[in-house]
């Protein structure tokens, strides 16, 4: 029988709980500033809703990973919060989308609020989840393979969240399109209720008998000041926010492309079917990859083919244009937007080993928190240039209610908006991965000297081994292990 570690059940018990974490910022990123701005706010208004969110973030989320990294408890200091988040993160999920009226001043605080809720729900999960895999596996290519069964599932999840909450919204909301959007948030809380359950009943943690250290908010500070010192975490940064951001441009104005460019929104579930069955296509592939070569290499290979993909749809994007050029396109480019969540997510795990070889501690959980609060970032920043961009350019809600066009100015900002605001990032996601420093070799010697630092290993780092500690980690060789010999 294959060790625990090693079995298919092992790997889907991992990976279900990403169908809440790829689940919601697809529903968010797709219909949430539609459904603020069908509610009569106006779109720089609500573009700053998700955007102030990730105000919250950038305190919470460290927090949280610093939290997670200081709790003890039998069932695992991240399990514990898998366990309290699969009630937290699916309520506030489903408390989005009740639909209230009223002056826009408190309508706007209203939401806002929720939002916040919301993303502290979030936080309670993705923390903890982020940082269970290097606790669960150590083996480099062992955690890719466990990182693609997780993006299978984010995948699959992105494929019902994509589809299934247009046709809640439109057959439940025929009448009432504020009941549409609510039953969509109760059902796929229950969806999401259940994956990340799954994931605490099936999932382990290595015991750690260390002393833990009591949460003091000085100590807080200076932990997450001491992350971003980390070089390879820096790469990782830059990995995540670009190529993160370059997809949520996308999802964002997605709806707006269909409607008020090609003038067919009818076409939203073809289209979008061909994006996320292209994904999990490439989930599966990039599984196999991920067992044999680098981390790097589902970027460096599929933003290239995701960036000539997204420029071809420029000489289609025009009023009745054939939607056949539109969806293979769309089909092609979803290979380029799943290489970006499997190579970000592959690499954090590994990040963890780098940490410890830094600072001579184990911080999963700072590591996590830090991670989130980027993807939170790019996907708000997403939100707010979007938002500030349909103010700039005149797009009027009002003129869809009388079944009129939008002016040439508004289609012709959005065309250019989907197509040329991810290509730029895309680019410089590819120049980051490029230079991340990371590999299978370099990853072997870091844990090689760890062992080293313990006194499980008395074997003597050569010059090479010395040289690329300090390129992963940013620091001078004897300045290692928390600057202790």
């Amino acid at each position: 029988m294959k060790p625990l570690e090693k079995r298919l059940s092992s790997k889907i018990a991992y990976g279900a709980a990403d169908m809440f974490g790829g689940g919601t910022f697809l529903i968010v990123s797709i219909f949430y500033l539609e459904f603020l701005t069908g509610l009569g706010i106006p779109a720089i208004l609500a573009g700053t809703i998700p955007l102030i969110g990730k105000i919250w973030d950038a305190i919470s989320d460290p927090i949280m990973g610093t939290i997670v990294d200081r709790t003890k408890s039998r069932l695992g200091s991240k399990r514990l919060y898998l366990l309290i988040g699969s009630f937290t993160g699916s309520i506030t999920f489903a408390l989005l989308w009740v639909s209230i009226t009223g002056p826009i001043f408190w309508t706007y605080v209203f939401y806002l609020v929720t939002f916040l809720v919301f993303s502290t729900g979030f936080t309670i999960v993705m923390i903890p989840y982020n940082a269970l895999l290097p606790e669960m596996i150590d083996d480099y290519h062992l955690r890719g393979q466990y990182t693609g069964i997780r993006m299978i599932f984010s995948a699959a999840s992105a494929i019902i969240a994509g589809l299934l909450p247009n046709m809640i919204i439109n057959r439940v909301g025929d009448s009432n399109a504020s009941q549409g959007y609510l039953v969509m948030g109760i059902i796929f809380g229950v969806i999401f209720f259940l994956s990340i359950l799954f994931t605490f009943l099936k999932t382990w943690e290595k015991q750690n008998d260390k002393v833990i250290p009591s949460f003091s908010f000085g100590q807080f500070v200076k932990e997450s000041g001491t992350v971003y010192k980390n070089k390879s975490f820096q790469y990782f940064l830059g990995i995540f926010l670009l190529g993160q951001g370059s997809a949520d441009f996308v999802m964002i104005l997605f709806i707006y492309f269909l409607r008020d460019v090609l003038g067919q929104s009818n076409q939203y579930t073809f289209v979008m079917s061909g994006v996320l069955g292209s994904q999990i296509l490439a989930m599966f592939l990039f599984q196999f990859i991920l067992a044999k070569t680098s981390k790097r290499v589902p970027i460096l290979y599929g933003f290239p083919i995701r960036i000539v993909a997204m420029l071809s749809m420029l000489f289609f994007a025009y009023n009745g244009a054939p939607i056949l050029p539109i969806f293979i396109a769309s089909f092609i480019s979803g290979f380029g937007t799943a290489a970006s969540s499997v190579t970000a997510f592959a690499i954090l795990p590994d990040l963890t080993d780098v940490d410890e070889l830094i600072s001579g501690e184990r911080r999963p959980g700072i590591y996590s928190g830090m991670a989130t609060f980027t993807r939170k970032i790019a996907n708000g920043l997403a939100f707010g240039i979007i938002g500030l961009l349909l103010t700039l350019i005149g797009y009027d809600k009002g003129i869809e209610d009388v079944s009129g066009m939008q002016s040439t100015l508004t289609i012709e900002g959005i065309k250019y908006a989907f197509v040329i605001l991810p290509t730029i990032f895309m680019i410089g996601a590819l120049y980051v991965t490029y230079r991340y420093p990371l590999n299978k070799k370099e990853f072997d010697i870091v844990k090689k000297e760890i062992l080293r630092r313990k006194g499980l290993d008395d074997s003597l780092p050569t010059e090479e081994e010395k040289i690329i500690c300090e390129k992963v980690t940013g620091y001078p060789f004897d300045k290692l292990w928390g600057h202790k010999a």
